[in-house]
């Protein structure tokens, strides 16, 4: 089969479509042949030795590319319940150090780390769900705020940034986002509140709409303090980035969300879905062997919405 490989650290140039056994799935894990895999930001880093660099993951001689999945269940490994060959499914590949990822024709994952696909969705589009929407409700797990307590997402046009708008107003959070001037009506329409447009002093444009500053902020877009400012004292932040994330000033609570697989959250998102309370949004499809062609897109930025592969 093949899988989108790197050997060494770099540009899009060092990425690989190599020719590679076809995995075999162990206890408690099933083969998914790959309909559509979203590539992300973490893609890149991980292809450019980002994610190497701040020990995140060790430097191999051969690393696999992608993390998420669309597709169907290809084979069932023993004492695997739950899932059967041919069910049409979604998931996270949430292992850095690994030979192969969802960049590829056949991609292995624990039962655990998938979900059944969401109905009526296209599987391209159902592969811009489980990195970007389990890092959103993580994250809105972290903060724990009740409705009426008062949000800030930064990067609210972008994947991540979209979802935790969404999710964050159907929990009756008021929301205020900051993006683009042209992306108001989008992050309107996906629940914002307020909005704050890019380039504005953001810790004084948010005190002006809530006085005191919000209750907590996501930092999508890695604003680190220029966000933090916006935060009310012993208010709460979340950093998506490792290293992003600002000293806690003024009693706030930092953390970071340190994405993980779980094929629970994933189905209820995947039913969010489905029903149209999730945004799915692509941007541009590549096939595989494009995969050169899609980072280089995705580096580009600009982009509202996935750059997904398809095999």
């Amino acid at each position: 089969m093949r899988a989108v490989i790197v050997r060494s650290f770099g540009g899009p140039e060092v990425l690989e479509i190599a020719e590679v056994p076809t995995p075999v799935p162990g206890p408690g894990q099933v083969r998914i042949r790959v309909t559509a895999a979203a590539l992300n930001p973490a893609d890149l880093y991980t292809r450019s030795g980002g994610l190497a660099e701040a020990g995140l993951m060790p430097v191999r001689d051969l690393i696999g590319i992608g993390w998420d999945v669309a597709g169907v269940v290809d084979e069932t490994g023993p004492g695997t319940t739950g899932f059967a060959p041919g069910d049409e499914v979604i998931g996270l590949s949430d292992r850095l150090d690994v030979p192969l990822g969802t960049h590829a024709d056949f991609v292995v994952l624990d039962a655990t780390s998938i979900a059944p696909a969401p109905q009526g969705i296209s599987p391209i589009e159902a592969s811009t769900l489980p990195l970007n929407a389990l890092t959103a409700a993580q994250s809105l797990d972290h903060l724990a705020l009740e409705p009426g307590r008062t949000l800030l997402v930064t990067g609210a046009a972008g994947a991540v940034g979209g979802f935790a708008v969404e999710l964050a107003a159907a929990q009756g959070i008021r929301v205020v986002a900051t993006a683009a001037a042209a992306d108001e009506p989008l992050v309107r329409k996906l629940g914002a509140e307020f909005f704050v447009p890019r380039g504005a002093r953001l810790g004084e444009a948010v005190r002006t709409l809530v006085p005191g500053g919000v209750d907590a902020a996501i930092d999508a877009a890695v604003l680190g303090a220029e966000a933090l400012d916006a935060v009310r004292s012993q208010g709460a932040f979340v950093a998506l980035v490792g290293g992003g994330e600002p000293r806690p000033l003024r009693g706030i609570r930092v953390s970071n969300t340190w994405i993980r697989a779980d094929g629970t959250r994933l189905a209820r998102l995947a039913t969010l879905a489905e029903s149209g309370a999730l945004t799915l949004r692509v941007a541009e499809t590549y096939p595989l062997d494009r995969s050169a062609a899609a980072h280089r897109r995705l580096g580009e930025g600009g982009l509202r919405g996935r750059v997904v592969l398809v095999p």
